[in-house]
């Protein structure tokens, strides 16, 4: 099971929002790609960067900051917020971006990912970011009545391997993740699945390292780390 570092970028700088709501802002970095060469050096063999004004906007808002960090790091990542045309996920992997996060685009066109899954391979996952199991769109700051399992089973069907699974209430607050949600998209969405949100302990990871061989492949810590909660070190001797 892979931990995830996450790397929020939000007008150039290092965020972490609460409950994805970018009115409660906190600010760890000015510079992203600092924070994820320090990722690198304490142990990741991946990362998790995310375009939040990019969510909002639905366009790439941060790609010169994205192309410092292609420059700098030497581990894969993965890249999601406001990727919505097969031109910017042709343009992010040739600089080199390892995976490309979805979300949006995909609830308002189905056409669009299967296409980006013929096209890509591999490199295509979709984000499924839930608010009281409900799906969330345009940066969480939309949610409608899409279940989020029925939305996992009708990806699958159509040729997805992976996502990422997150409960918006329980990001970025170090409450625990909801564990019963993730245990339930693992066993019965037949995806891989990588579980974030709400992380906040080293007997969280622990917890979540039981569900791994029944499909979780990783978990995206983020606020944990910012806040010292405990290293990337002690949480990779775990997982």
């Amino acid at each position: 099971m892979l931990i995830i570092p996450a790397v929020d970028i939000k007008e150039g700088k290092v965020v972490r929002l609460w409950q994805g709501d970018f009115d409660k802002v906190s600010v760890y970095a000015d510079k992203p790609e600092t924070i994820a060469l320090e990722w690198q050096r304490q142990g990741a063999r991946f990362l998790h960067i995310v375009d939040l004004d990019g969510a909002c906007s639905g366009k790439l808002q941060n790609l010169a900051v994205i192309k410092k960090i292609a420059k700098t790091v030497k581990v894969p990542f993965e890249i999601g917020g406001g990727i919505r045309s097969l031109t910017t996920i042709k343009q992010l992997i040739n600089l080199g971006v390892e995976r490309i996060v979805l979300g949006t685009k995909v609830l308002q066109d189905k056409n669009f990912l299967k296409e980006a899954i013929v096209k890509f391979k591999g490199k295509i996952i979709v984000s499924i970011d839930a608010r009281e199991n409900k799906v969330a769109s345009r940066g969480w700051l939309e949610v409608g009545n899409i279940d989020a399992m029925d939305f996992a089973r009708e990806l699958k069907q159509l040729g997805l391997e992976t996502i990422i699974y997150t409960d918006i209430k329980r990001d970025g607050t170090l409450t625990g993740p909801n564990f019963k949600a993730i245990e339930e998209m693992v066993s019965e969405s037949d995806l891989k699945v990588i579980a974030s949100g709400g992380v906040s302990s080293l007997k969280d990871l622990k917890e979540l390292k039981k569900l791994e061989k029944r499909g979780l492949i990783g978990v995206i810590v983020g606020k944990a780390l910012y806040e010292n909660k405990f290293t990337l070190r002690e949480a990779l001797k775990i997982c």
